[in-house]
């Protein structure tokens, strides 16, 4: 298994949030979560993606407990290991789509000639070779995620992440992405774990895992 969590608790104050959620996730699975608002979906995702603490339970991601470490460790772990898509692409706005796809290499300490080197490539992969020195403002919603799914790439991570990665855009190109999901998969190895109310998206899966009231429900 490459992520497994046991009895992921999570509450603030009286509220609870999960209620001891159990999941596994092999390699080159795409595990989708769907549910209604409100079920825990979100909370669970930036759990297991080491974004929040748990109230209580067990992670391990690549052999790996993200919660017994450091801080300083914890940000090198989440760079080098996750990768993340979320609903609004959160690019940089003042850098351009190579600049920003560059980011997790340079952060991890590449060689900015690197970075650019392997954001190019990935760039060019998904069909963005004649806008890598666009600005977030200048590409269309598809093209943003499509950006911000090679940032989400560029370490290699074991998993990614993606909370509703396709809640922001327009049928033809939410159903672009979701294939480019299954082409990364086969590509690269790659496992995601995708937060989700996107139907066709939640059928393509390898599972989906419904959630109500802080936990799956069968």
């Amino acid at each position: 298994m490459i992520l497994e969590a046991k009895n992921i608790t999570k509450s603030y104050g009286n509220l609870s949030i999960l209620g001891g959620v159990n999941l596994e996730v092999r390699k080159k699975e795409i595990v989708s979560i769907v549910g209604s608002s409100g079920a825990g979906k979100t909370t669970l995702l930036q759990i297991l993606g080491t974004l929040d603490d748990a109230s209580s339970g067990e992670l391990t991601i690549d052999n790996t407990n993200p919660f017994e470490l450091n801080p300083k460790e914890l940000s090198s772990f989440r760079n080098q290991k996750l990768g993340f898509i979320f609903q609004f692409h959160q690019l940089l706005p003042e850098f351009t789509a190579i600049e920003n796809v560059m980011l997790p290499g340079l952060i991890r300490g590449d060689a900015k000639r690197k970075a650019k080197e392997r954001a190019e490539l990935l760039l060019k992969r998904i069909g963005l070779q004649d806008r890598l020195n666009h600005k977030p403002s200048e590409l269309s919603g598809g093209e943003q995620q499509r950006a911000a799914v090679c940032r989400a790439l560029f370490n290699q991570p074991k998993i990614i992440f993606g909370d509703e990665p396709s809640g922001n855009l327009d049928t033809r190109n939410s159903k672009e992405l979701h294939e480019l999901f299954f082409e990364l998969r086969e590509e690269f190895n790659q496992t995601f774990v995708i937060v989700t109310h996107n139907k066709e998206l939640a059928a393509m899966a390898d599972r989906t895992l419904t959630m109500k009231d802080g936990n799956f429900v069968l």
